[in-house]
């Protein structure tokens, strides 16, 4: 029988068995959904096999959420705008939000050193919303290895809308783009040349770009840089969606633009739905992660392969003192692995 989900407490980790964390992510419970996060991030073999079959029966009640991912420099204000806009769909949209944030992993600890619980207050203690810090631990983009998986027991856990946090160091954000429906860049007015620093590949695969902090003497600039991104997007390519990407101001702070930014993502899923690239893109990301997880495991697989341990350092060395080509120990090795 199934233990009372309700009655199992935050230490007894032991109690846990698959039943009880698949049903009380069905149920809801908060709790129960933060420890299935934790066992598909650990590294352990068998919190790793438990954590596939938690997947596998999960999978069948998510896909019904809408995925926005946002990302823009530190500073930017994002987790002020997510904390706005998550607390506008509940209280005005009556939706369930699940904020998953990405932190910049200490080189050290590999731990979270921003932890965004404590920079949402209001949203965090909210029935209707779940925010979970996790480190990117050196991740590409700063998509913490275990985001997707993440996004599917939220969606099965009751959360309609994800809303995907990014370190936005300006690494690539196209792992983020590759999980995500909407990809929203957060900018700000009043900071020198506004198309400066910021990477022709981010604003590219950006839905629409809002700037910030758009308040006080800062309105005018605001203004001012809306212009400048809506003059350069006309540059860019058209979608293959059909959408074409806006610009929009808001102030997290005062509350302002938030409505309307909620309104152009709304517009975006209709007008995808409707030409059913939204589907499409479900199914490419769906292929794209299939391959990604095939080439993880085999490069997972050839590194722990104790030959090849015993090899490379050799091989590696003969390569950075020019007496073999990369090429050449590469197929070596790989002779070595199929063996």
């Amino acid at each position: 029988m199934t233990k009372d989900i309700n009655n199992i407490k935050a230490s007894d980790k032991r109690a846990l068995k698959i039943e009880d964390y698949f049903n009380g992510i069905l149920q809801g419970s908060r709790t129960i959904l933060s420890k299935a996060i934790t066992l598909i991030e650990s590294s352990n073999s068998q919190h790793q096999q438990l954590a596939e079959e938690l997947i596998e029966r999960c999978l069948s009640f998510s896909g019904k959420s809408v995925r926005v991912g946002i990302t823009g420099v530190p500073g930017v204000g994002k987790s002020t705008f997510i904390e706005a806009l998550g607390t506008y769909l509940i209280e005005e949209k009556n939706k369930k939000v699940a904020v998953l944030a990405i932190d910049p992993s200490s080189t050290k600890t590999k731990g979270s050193i921003l932890g965004d619980k404590t920079r949402m207050n209001k949203l965090s203690i909210n029935e209707n919303a779940f925010i979970r810090p996790s480190p990117s631990s050196g991740a590409l983009g700063g998509v913490a290895k275990a985001t997707r998986e993440t996004i599917i027991l939220c969606e099965a856990a009751g959360y309609d809308t994800i809303l995907i946090e990014t370190v936005g160091v300006g690494q690539s954000e196209t792992e983020v783009k590759l999980m995500v429906d909407f990809f929203l860049l957060l900018m700000l007015a009043g900071a020198g040349d506004e198309l400066q620093g910021i990477k022709r590949g981010i604003m590219e695969i950006a839905d629409v770009i809002i700037i910030n902090k758009a308040d006080g003497s800062n309105v005018d600039n605001a203004n001012l840089a809306q212009q400048e991104y809506k003059n350069a997007l006309h540059l860019f390519p058209a979608n293959d969606n059909g959408w074409l990407p806006q610009v929009g101001i808001c102030s997290s702070t005062e509350n302002k633009g938030i409505s309307e930014t909620w309104k152009i993502i709304e517009n975006y899923f209709k007008l995808t739905q409707s030409n059913t690239s939204f589907y499409t893109n479900r199914k490419l990301q769906s292929k794209f992660w299939l391959e990604n997880t095939i080439n993880t495991s085999i490069k997972e697989l050839f590194y722990s392969n104790e030959k090849i341990k015993a090899k490379i350092n050799e091989l590696e060395i003969k390569v950075m003192d020019g007496a073999i080509s990369p090429f050449k120990a590469a197929k070596e090795l790989l002779e070595i692995f199929k063996k």
